[in-house]
């Protein structure tokens, strides 16, 4: 079944079937996972959160279905977490970036569509907790101890997206506040027309960016019409 251009049955097989020596290979194909579904749409709140939804509920249902005696389970629902995180770094870099277009045009923190680009990406590290806390409200008794003791490490140590999320709204609201309007008419409509199709912007970013977990192999990615 596909849902937020993800193949969930793949992701299921992959879990059910993983065993802890195939940590590294999770964690990529997860990430894969994640960043094909994320740059199949544009890249709004919304969208993440489907995404991430999607994916950690994927993960549940083939780890619930793993035969393997003595699975360390909790162990395999870290490292698709770490894959999680990992794809929603990708994410915040392509909000940098396209951020730092703005900068570049002489745009500051006066424009709506930059401040609410700079709080969308303080959410982020939320919304994985928010799946991972989801995830394990749904599970059953074998895997609510395990999702519970990843969410608990994840609060305590912070998320490697939400890192980045963070230098980055601090870095580009310096910039931002410090930027001179470009007071050329031509100048300012240009502003305006990437501001008012920031998300977009944003996806175009990421589908552009160079990924070498392109070219791996794991699970498929087909992209939403």
């Amino acid at each position: 079944m596909l849902k937020s251009g993800i193949d969930q049955e793949a992701l299921v097989s992959m879990f059910a079937s993983a065993s802890a020596k195939q940590t590294d290979q999770i964690k990529s194909a997860v990430t894969r996972a994640t960043l094909g579904a994320l740059q199949g749409r544009e890249l709004t709140l919304k969208n993440i959160r489907e995404v991430l939804k999607t994916v950690s509920q994927a993960v549940g249902a083939g780890a619930a279905k793993n035969p393997v005696a003595g699975i360390d389970v909790e162990l395999l629902l870290n490292s698709a977490v770490a894959g999680m995180d990992q794809a929603l770094m990708k994410a915040v870099e392509a909000n940098q970036r396209a951020l730092q277009q703005f900068v570049d045009r002489g745009s500051d923190l006066k424009e709506k569509h930059l401040k609410k680009a700079l709080g969308d990406l303080e959410k982020f590290e939320d919304m994985l907790f928010e799946a991972v806390r989801k995830a394990a409200g749904g599970a059953g008794a074998k895997l609510a101890t395990p999702w519970d003791h990843v969410l608990e490490r994840m609060q305590a140590g912070g998320t490697l997206s939400g890192a980045k999320a963070s230098s980055t709204v601090e870095q580009m609201a310096a910039q931002l506040q410090s930027a001179m309007r470009d007071s050329r008419a031509a100048g300012l409509r240009a502003a305006q027309t990437l501001a008012e199709s920031y998300t977009a912007l944003v996806s175009g970013v990421l589908i552009g960016m160079s990924d070498a977990l392109r070219q791996g192999t794991g699970v498929r990615q087909d992209r939403k019409k």
